[in-house]
């Protein structure tokens, strides 16, 4: 049966991988970010193949905008049975005790309580309904901190604990909670963290072939169609020659 799917961050990388990949499965989309242009474009090219897409423009760290927004879905599209809280982000990496404070209020505010606001408004339906998936796009830097990562491996961290919490608050019901843990991913991604220097984002992904937003979208896509009573937890994807946050072999 297909699924109504709400995908956060939907306008690159990881966000809209799944978006695609979730529309060749026939599952219905709602997706959201704040580039309202990059959204009107990705859903003209998923509805011209004949996908269902709805677009809501916010940013996650927006709790009212947030909640107005949900507030205006169609009726025939208020049962989400997906949300993938996949809207986060890296800034900077510097030592802890150099670290910017706007940098560090927009990952927390965007990776954690972003996440928080959109558990928080949508899995009560599904609680209700008895059926629905929460996926949370964790990282591998959720697992151990690594040179420089400090702040937004506590957020990952906590994406870590916040999906563990929830799935114990859900286990009466059939609602099933996934952790999606990547490792190093290209994406723009890194040219985020790095303020747009392309140079020096280039240089994360050398001398390695790096998992795509593809790679993760496919692990998404699995666990939320797995049957009924198959409740995929937790995932580590990592490239091949990663096998920590830290440790990545080049060649």
């Amino acid at each position: 049966m297909n699924k109504i799917v709400l995908i956060t961050g939907a306008t690159s990388g990881i966000g809209l991988a799944c978006a695609k990949k979730f529309a060749e499965n026939g599952d219905k989309l709602i997706l959201t970010g704040r580039n309202e242009q990059r959204l009107t474009e990705i859903c003209q090219e998923l509805t011209g193949k004949g996908s269902k897409v709805l677009t809501l423009v916010f940013d996650v760290r927006d709790r009212e905008k947030v909640k107005q927004c949900l507030d205006t879905l169609p009726a025939d599209w208020q049962d989400i049975d997906v949300l993938v809280n996949n809207a986060g982000l890296a800034l900077g990496l510097e030592p802890e005790y150099e670290g910017c404070f706007d940098d560090w209020d927009t990952m927390i505010d965007t990776n954690i309580k972003g996440l928080l606001t959109l558990t928080r408004l949508i899995v009560p339906k599904m609680v209700q309904r008895n059926s629905g998936h929460v996926i949370n796009v964790g990282s591998v830097a959720g697992d151990a901190a690594y040179a420089g990562g400090n702040v937004y491996c506590a957020t990952k961290a906590a994406v870590k604990a916040l999906s563990d919490g929830l799935r114990i608050d859900v286990a009466p019901t059939a609602v099933r909670v996934t952790n999606l843990k990547p490792g190093l991913v290209e994406t723009n991604f890194s040219n985020t963290r790095f303020h747009g220097d392309n140079d020096r984002a280039a240089n994360v992904y050398k001398g390695i072939k790096p998992l795509t937003g593809d790679d993760i979208a496919d692990v998404a896509v699995y666990a939320a169609n797995a049957p009924a009573h198959v409740q995929i937890a937790e995932v580590l994807i990592l490239a091949t020659h990663q096998a920590s946050g830290s440790v990545i072999v080049r060649k």
